[in-house]
C-alpha cells in the first residue's frame, strides 16, 4: 500500500502517474506531519496549507485530464528559509525580516515547480559561524551585511548570532587580511587532493543532531568524550567547502546507535556538479535509506 509519508519523491510521482495516489491525498498527509513534528523537531519556519492544498488540487485536475504531466507533478516541496520564494515568506532565519515576502522565486525554486512540485514550507535556517578562518571571513561578510541591523534589532536578533558578531567586531583588519590568505592556501590544499582522485567522501557531521535547546558555546559529547568547542568540533568537514567553493553533497546512509540519522558527505572539483550528482545517485542506489526511519522521542 502506498505511503505518501515514507515514499521518496520518484515513488510518489511515478504513484500519483499511475493514479494510484491524488496529488490532494499526499499534500494533506505532509501538511498533517509537518504539523505534528513541528513541536518536536521544529523543522519549520512556515508552512503554507492554503496555497499547497489549492495547488494539489489543480494538479489533481490536470491527472484527471489526461495527457503529458511533468516529472514532480505533485510532489511536496519544501525550501531551506535563505532561499527566495514568490508569496511565499523568507526570512533569511533573522525576525528582522519576518514579514519578508519575496515577488519572484530563486532559479531553483522556479525549475522545481516547472517540473510539477508544490512549495508547502520553508525549513527553519540556523546561523553557522565556524572558527578560524571561516569565522573571520564570513563573519566580516556577515558583520556588513548585519551591522546596521544590529544597533537598532539587537533585542529581536537571535542571541547566538549576536554574540558572533560581537566576537566578529573585535576582529582586525589585519586579521581579515590573513584570513583571505589562509583561504587561498586551504584551497590550493583541497583542489590538490584531486589529483588523485575525482570524488573524496567523508562523515558530514562528527556526531548526530543536537538537541533544539542546545547551547551553541558549550560543550557536547562525541563518542563518550566532552568536546569544548561545538561548532569546530561538531562539523568540521564541511567548513572547508564553504570557504573553498568545492561542489558538496550530503547523503543519509543509516541510523547511529541512538537512532537518529547519520550521512556521508562527498566533495567534487570547482564546475563538476554533474559528476558529483552521478555519484550520489549511484551511492543512493547502493545504499537505499529511504525505508530508515529515525527514533526520535516524542513523535512516532
Amino acid at each position: 500500500m502506498f505511503d505518501p509519508i515514507r515514499a521518496t519523491a520518484a515513488e510518489t510521482a511515478a504513484a500519483i502517474r499511475a493514479r494510484q495516489v491524488s496529488p490532494v491525498e499526499v499534500m494533506q498527509a505532509t501538511l498533517d506531519r509537518a504539523e505534528r513534528s513541528q513541536p518536536v523537531l521544529n523543522a519549520f519556519v512556515t508552512l503554507c496549507p492554503d496555497r499547497a492544498l489549492a495547488e494539489a488540487r489543480a494538479a489533481e485536475a490536470a491527472v484527471m485530464r489526461g495527457g503529458d504531466l511533468p516529472p514532480l507533478h505533485g510532489v511536496p516541496l519544501s525550501v531551506k528559509d535563505l532561499v527566495p520564494t514568490a508569496g511565499v515568506r523568507t526570512t533569511w532565519g533573522s525576525r528582522i525580516f519576518a514579514d519578508h515576502v519575496p515577488q519572484h522565486d530563486a532559479a531553483v525554486v522556479a525549475r522545481l515547480r516547472a517540473a510539477g512540485a508544490i512549495l508547502f514550507g520553508k525549513t527553519t535556517t540556523p546561523f553557522e559561524n565556524p572558527e578560524a578562518v571561516w569565522f573571520v571571513v564570513n563573519g566580516s561578510y556577515r558583520m556588513a551585511q548585519y551591522g546596521h541591523h544590529l544597533a537598532r534589532h539587537r533585542a529581536i536578533m537571535d542571541p547566538v548570532f549576536v554574540r558572533q558578531m560581537d566576537r566578529v567586531a573585535s576582529c582586525s583588519a589585519q586579521e581579515l587580511y590573513a584570513g583571505i590568505f589562509q583561504r587561498t592556501t586551504l584551497y590550493r590544499a583541497v583542489q590538490a587532493w584531486f589529483e588523485e582522485a575525482d570524488i573524496v567522501a567523508m562523515p558530514t557531521l562528527s556526531r548526530t543532531a543536537l538537541p533544539i535547546d542546545q547551547d551553541f558555546f558549550g560543550p557536547i559529547t562525541i563518542d563518550n568524550a566532552v568536546v569544548p568547542n561545538l561548532r569546530a568540533a561538531w562539523y568540521p568537514y564541511t567548513m572547508p567547502f564553504n570557504l573553498t567553493g568545492n561542489p558538496a553533497v550530503s547523503l543519509p546512509v543509516g541510523l547511529a546507535g541512538d537512532g537518529l540519522p547519520v550521512a556521508i558527505q562527498l566533495v567534487a572539483r570547482p564546475g563538476e556538479d554533474a559528476r558529483l550528482l552521478q555519484v550520489a545517485t549511484a551511492l543512493e542506489r547502493a545504499r537505499p535509506w529511504s525505508h530508515l526511519r529515525p527514533q526520535v522521542p516524542g513523535l512516532a
